[in-house]
């Protein structure tokens, strides 16, 4: 499913040697790749951007006692970053996602079942060294 993004098309951010670039081309980016990519660190890097950016609202396993889909609904024009979303989002939560016009999602996970997605919702993070700096960037999921 091919959505223009709601919130934000780029997002980037320096932290220490690592320079984050993300081109947002959908309302839902789902970021998948093996253990040791670095998924989790840029979850981490967004997080703290969350303090000084409004637009940014972050969960993962931390907030499992929560109620996900109650933060979720409450919020208006976010980007939405979620970490571990395979222990996160039920299959309600999934499909209230896919439907949800206000915000805009940064999936981080492994399976897209039940949230519509397609090939063109499907990234993955790429990392190169640029002189002292990690730049990671996200490409589509071949």
């Amino acid at each position: 499913m091919r959505c223009k993004p709601v919130v934000m098309e780029h997002f980037s951010t320096v932290h220490t040697s690592f320079l984050i670039d993300f081109k947002f081309t959908n309302n839902i980016t789902i970021l998948t790749g093996d253990s040791g990519t670095g998924k989790t660190a840029v979850f981490s890097f967004m997080q703290e951007c969350m303090a000084v950016n409004p637009k940014i609202l972050c969960l993962n396993y931390l907030d499992y006692q929560k109620n996900i889909k109650d933060i979720i609904s409450l919020a208006e024009g976010k980007l939405i970053v979620i970490d571990n979303a395979d222990i996160l989002l039920d299959d309600d939560i999934r499909k209230y996602v896919s439907l949800d016009h206000k915000n805009q999602y940064l999936i981080i996970g492994r399976n897209p079942k039940n949230l519509f997605a397609t090939k063109e919702n499907l990234f993955e993070l790429i990392s190169r060294k640029v002189e002292e700096q990690m730049e990671l960037t996200i490409k589509a999921y071949v």
